[in-house]
């Protein structure tokens, strides 16, 4: 078993305990390559934040688990060479097994998740538990889930949604001992995350989605006091980015987020951890899509990997910055 002590990680633990009190939510990102990795410790290491690295099951089949356990040890080792020793946590985004989890845990993890939210209530603390007793044999911290996302993102999909009951979660936290609490509050996973029907259009044509649900938040806030709360699909999805792909090739239609000003107020309140996934993906893959459109002689990967990075890097700055306001709590 490699620990994650060894490789420089923590766990988030204290990370989240002082944004559930401090008004701000941790950035939780997610990587699959060199680069995607390389904008968030360079965007975090310069607006001095604390960063959760979120791999998902997909990711990792796609990146190599061997090879994500030294690509965090060297995370760690970059923001020291880059002037700021944040506090990094490597973090696994929807499990869906306790085998998963533990074979993460096993190669130097600091925290997981697992979702048990397609489960009965009973099957979901069932399952929660059993992570949860074995990752905190090792200092590892579990977050778990209650409530469903609609939406499709890597190998995380459902088509229809549930918000989180909040009359179950005081039940459901002291039955697993979990450390943090995906809730279901209207995010959802992917880029499409409503339908034009869900939506409103203003006066100056834009489609407005449905608000998120504050009420449930409050309450769940008044019933876990002080304790991490996350939400899961909370891009935004950047109109421009989403204009640059359309104009350079691409074919997104019907591309709506979450207002960024909604994320702020629930970071502000008890959500701690913000997970953003979508948001990434869309900036590299406009800043991609332009270089081959305006040099389609170019090859060479790192002259559009490289732009690709650079426009990701700027993406997550804003969102520490304006969103989740991590600034300056590393």
């Amino acid at each position: 078993m490699i620990s994650f002590k060894d490789i420089g990680l923590v766990n988030t633990r204290d990370m989240l305990k002082k944004a559930a009190t401090g008004g701000y939510a941790v950035p939780a990102y997610n990587f699959n390559n060199m680069e995607q990795l390389q904008a968030i410790i360079q965007a975090c290491v310069e607006t001095r934040s604390p960063v959760i690295l979120q791999v998902s099951s997909g990711a990792r089949k796609y990146a190599n688990q061997t090879l994500l356990r030294y690509m965090a040890q060297g995370a760690v080792a970059y923001a020291r060479e880059l002037g700021c020793e944040i506090p990094i946590a490597l973090h696994l985004d929807h499990g869906d097994t306790f085998e998963l989890c533990q074979n993460c845990i096993d190669m130097g993890f600091s925290s997981v998740m697992i979702d048990g939210s397609h489960h009965s209530y009973e099957q979901n603390i069932e399952l929660t538990a059993r992570v949860v007793e074995f990752a905190h044999r090792h200092d590892i911290t579990v977050e778990g889930e209650l409530g469903v996302l609609a939406g499709v993102e890597d190998e995380v999909s459902s088509e229809t949604s549930s918000y989180t009951n909040p009359a179950e979660v005081e039940d459901f936290v002291k039955r697993t001992k979990v450390d943090s609490l995906a809730i279901s509050i209207g995010t959802s996973h992917g880029a499409n995350k409503f339908t034009l029907k869900q939506c409103k259009n203003n006066e100056k044509g834009v489609w407005v989605p449905p608000p998120l649900r504050f009420d449930i938040l409050a309450e769940v806030e008044k019933r876990l006091k002080g304790f991490p709360i996350v939400l899961h699909g909370s891009s935004s999805v950047p109109e421009e980015e989403v204009k640059t792909i359309n104009r350079y090739g691409g074919k997104l239609e019907n591309a709506i987020g979450i207002p960024e000003d909604q994320l702020r107020k629930a970071a502000a309140l008890s959500v701690s951890k913000i997970n953003i996934d979508s948001d990434g993906r869309l900036a590299m893959t406009a800043a991609i899509r332009k270089v081959f459109s305006e040099s389609p002689e170019e090859f060479d990967p790192r002259k559009y990997l490289g732009p690709a990075r650079d426009s990701l890097k700027r993406l997550y700055m804003h969102k520490v910055n304006h969103v989740l306001g991590s600034a300056g709590k590393a």
